[in-house]
């Protein structure tokens, strides 16, 4: 198993750009299922949750392409199966969204109950009663949803989504673009990915109005064609580079990103002493040297501070001058960062769905192993500036996330390397003494 082993104490300084959003190039890749000809897809990362996606679409038997500049080619008018195997779903969460588009194409899907990051409860009872409400018929049985529409097209309803989920409202959203009638979503999730999966379903003739709003809307069509789409800017990978140029001291350029999406966390930064720029398509941190002021963070869904960069300012706040309080309210098992990074030194108390982070002067590098996605990135970004040779273990969750993080850090000054299954041992014992 791949480790990263980091020399802390060098700031970062330099130019990266920014990888297409892992969290809409899936439900994107995975709705492609819907149309009847081929689809070019751009902007794609390269990660592993992307190769499992690539891999289920091509067991379903559609055709899959991918060229040098890593744009995707997908023909759905092969596909032959509508059964999502446990081997291929069990490490992603996100493929349930294989479910929807399934049955409004071909009207049936076998897919399994999925896997992922162990953050906490994520049911996917939302999707099923939306999915029912639009006339299927599904049992969960033997770890599969079994889902069937009886050889007719899906019906179009209201729906009134019994939480805020975002793959949530992307599965019915997608199922609804085939059904029969109006769907009108209610509580829908606001976040940028949804309105980036609407806009590229419109590309291919769906008629989706509200997306990016509490209420969507879909006229269903009689069928979705080919087309070209480019995926958004990985808003949370920005805010990731952001949040190691503040912790280290340094000063970074990102580009090819959309400052627009990460208004909350901009916020955060400069509280924390910061100064940012930025333009339609780039954005700029200089922390002149300086070490971060705490900052509270409470996480809510978009247009608030996101969930997915919790972790990262929880190392922040282990190095930064005062105390700050950090709210989970998003996912209830989320802090499993926190001991890892008190393994480095860090002084943070943990209660209930909050913690409090005191401030220490520096961390002390330590073996530590990552226990999920963005947890993963905290360990990285704190292994940037503890004292010695941090080993990171576990990283396939980062490599599910964050597309060649090593390279993309030692193009901006840090010593980072990924070692070997037999190098990491090593450097694990040469850590410990």
């Amino acid at each position: 198993m791949d480790k990263l082993m980091i020399r802390g104490g060098l700031p970062l300084k330099g130019e990266i750009r920014i990888s297409g959003a892992k969290n809409s190039a899936l439900p994107i890749l995975l709705s492609s299922l819907l149309a009847d000809s081929a689809i070019t897809i751009a902007n794609v990362p390269h990660l592993n949750d992307i190769t499992t996606s690539l891999t289920l679409l091509g067991h379903l038997g559609a055709g899959v392409i991918v060229d040098e500049k890593l744009s995707v080619e997908v023909d759905p008018s092969t596909v032959t199966s509508q059964v999502a195997p446990y081997e291929l779903v069990r490490t992603m969460r996100a493929s349930i969204l294989v479910l929807g588009p399934l049955l409004a194409r071909h009207g049936r899907a076998s897919v399994s109950l999925p896997g992922g990051c162990a953050i906490g409860s994520r049911p996917v009872n939302v999707h099923i009663d939306g999915l029912r409400a639009m006339g299927a018929d599904i049992v969960v049985e033997n770890g599969f949803i079994e889902a069937t529409t009886h050889g007719k097209r899906l019906r179009g309803c209201e729906i009134e989504l019994s939480l805020v989920t975002v793959t949530g409202t992307e599965n019915l959203m997608a199922a609804a673009t085939l059904a029969l009638g109006v769907t009108i979503l209610r509580n829908a999730a606001c976040e940028p990915e949804v309105t980036d999966l609407a806009n590229f379903l419109n590309t291919l003739g769906a008629k989706i109005s509200g997306a990016g709003t509490p209420v969507i809307t879909i006229e269903g069509v009689d069928r979705l064609g080919g087309g070209h789409y480019r995926v958004m800017p990985d808003r949370i990978e920005t805010g990731t580079y952001l949040v190691a140029a503040a912790i280290s001291g340094g000063s970074v350029k990102l580009k090819d990103t959309d400052p627009a999406l990460l208004t909350a966390v901009i916020e955060k930064l400069e509280l924390a002493g910061a100064t940012l720029e930025s333009g339609d398509d780039w954005i700029s941190l200089d922390m002149q040297g300086r070490r971060p002021r705490a900052v509270d963070i409470s996480t809510a869904p978009y247009p608030e501070f996101p969930t997915d960069m919790q972790a990262q300012f929880t190392a922040l706040n282990a190095i930064a001058e005062g105390s700050a309080l950090i709210t989970e309210n998003v996912f209830e098992n989320r802090f499993m960062h926190v001991q890892e990074l008190q393994r480095m030194g860090a002084n943070i108390e943990l209660c209930g769905k909050s913690v409090r982070v005191h401030g220490v002067e520096s961390l002390t590098a330590a073996p530590v192993m990552a226990t999920d996605l963005r947890a993963s990135a905290s360990l990285v970004l704190a292994g940037l500036v503890a004292r010695g040779n941090t080993v990171v273990d576990r990283i396939y969750h980062i490599d599910r996330g964050y597309e060649c993080i090593e390279e993309k850090l030692s193009q901006l000054g840090a010593s980072i390397r990924r070692l070997t299954a037999a190098q990491g041992q090593q450097k694990h014992k040469e850590v410990i003494h």
